[in-house]
């Protein structure tokens, strides 16, 4: 992670606290419990690093704990519009309804 040093600092995890309280709902799968945030434009292609605006609640490293996706690491360095985002409106994985 050579040059990403703001994602360490006390700024950057204040806005993600920030980000974070205000809404866990993952950009990539539509579940909670969202526990990273994500550039929406990737800073490799030109996105602000700490715009408050370019950043969205994302699952991290443990993957969504409804659906199993690695929500993170399949966005990578895309745009929103160029990978396969989660659209349903059913949730399968929630179970029956009582």
């Amino acid at each position: 992670m050579a040059g990403r040093d703001e994602l360490t600092s006390y700024e950057y995890r204040q806005m993600r606290a920030r980000l974070l309280a205000a809404s866990d709902i993952c950009i990539m799968c539509g579940h909670g419990q969202a526990d990273a945030a994500d550039h929406v434009i990737p800073v490799a292609r030109g996105g602000a690093r700490r715009d408050p605006d370019n950043l969205a609640p994302i699952h991290g490293v443990d993957g969504c704990p409804t659906c199993g996706r690695k929500c993170n690491n399949d966005k990578g360095d895309k745009l929103l519009t160029e990978v396969k985002r989660l659209i349903t409106s059913v949730d399968w994985y929630a179970g029956p309804t009582p």
